[in-house]
């Protein structure tokens, strides 16, 4: 009589014990799952604060894109990040020189909330004129942006990366692409790094 009622109390104390385990590891899983809220999501608009700033730059610009050429033409220089619009735009200023003479220009980034992308403008003052705008945004620390132009009259697509080199070092990518983005080549990489103050 004893030992059938130790046989029950033990099999209840087991059955408690595997009861409250299942029930602290179900309350532990459903605090692990929330579903994110909104003002949580990554909303983009920040992608390029790491930028405002000065930096000093270096490009490497190949010398007639898509024609075949194999020349590189480099420059030095500084560009300028300022914040326009608590962040929802901003502007560089970039100002090189090298062998092959000087480039200034500017680069417009505006923020569209809806999209939760940027578009970046450039416009070169040697024309004054403002290039078709690429559009696109960062994931993962890495910013990639497309759009459509044209080169000696022809239509291409263009390609323009940002990504990080160390703390404070980014690289700058420009490439094209004639074959509607099948294959493309590189024309411009542009290495900034921050000019500390």
């Amino acid at each position: 009589m004893m030992t059938a009622l130790v046989r029950i109390v033990c099999t209840l104390s087991i059955t408690c014990v595997a009861v409250c385990t299942l029930s602290i590891t179900c309350i532990a899983a459903a605090r692990a799952f929330q579903p994110p809220s909104v003002a949580s999501q990554h909303d983009n608009q920040h992608d390029f604060d790491f930028e405002i700033g000065a930096w000093k730059t270096h490009i490497s610009r190949l010398d007639h894109p898509l024609t075949g050429s194999k020349t590189w033409l480099t420059y030095d220089g500084t560009s300028v990040v300022r914040a326009l619009l608590d962040g929802r735009a901003n502007l560089v200023e970039l100002s090189v020189a090298g062998p092959a003479g000087r480039i200034e220009g500017l680069n417009i980034r505006l923020y569209h909330p809806q999209s939760r992308q940027w578009t970046l403008h450039y416009a070169n003052v040697k024309d004054g004129e403002l290039t078709p705008a690429v559009a696109g945004r960062f994931t993962n620390g890495r910013g990639e942006f497309y759009g459509e132009d044209t080169l000696n009259g022809k239509p291409i697509r263009v390609r323009f990366v940002i990504s990080q080199l160390s703390t404070g070092s980014w690289k700058f990518e420009q490439a094209f692409s004639a074959d509607g983005g099948v294959s493309w080549e590189l024309n411009w990489i542009a290495v900034d790094t921050r000019v500390s103050s």
